[in-house]
């Protein structure tokens, strides 16, 4: 049972919070889900390693989400269209055609 300490490090550092993490808390009494009073502020909140720091209030859900999920330019470009999976070519399960 005596484990090396790198290796107990190591496992205890994957159970813990990363430092950074951010989350919304909202600023109304009662019921406390994202969903409940989407039109309530928000106070965001920053995990240090050791507690919850203040790192800024936002108006409503909308501002916590764009806080915490910021949009790079990359993201902002819509994706192609996927071809479609009943699109014309000779796939493993295709049936011959006649003139082949």
């Amino acid at each position: 049972m005596d484990d090396p300490l790198d290796r107990w490090a190591a496992r205890r550092a994957k159970r813990l919070r990363p430092v950074g993490e951010r989350k919304a808390v909202t600023l109304v009494p009662g019921a406390q889900g994202a969903h409940v009073h989407p039109n309530a502020p928000r106070l965001i909140l920053e995990w240090d390693g050791y507690q919850w720091t203040t790192l800024a209030t936002v108006a409503d859900l909308a501002a916590a989400r764009r806080f915490l999920n910021p949009q790079t330019a990359d993201d902002a470009r819509p994706t192609p269209p996927a071809r479609s999976p009943m699109a014309a070519g000779t796939g493993r399960h295709r049936k011959p055609r006649a003139d082949e």
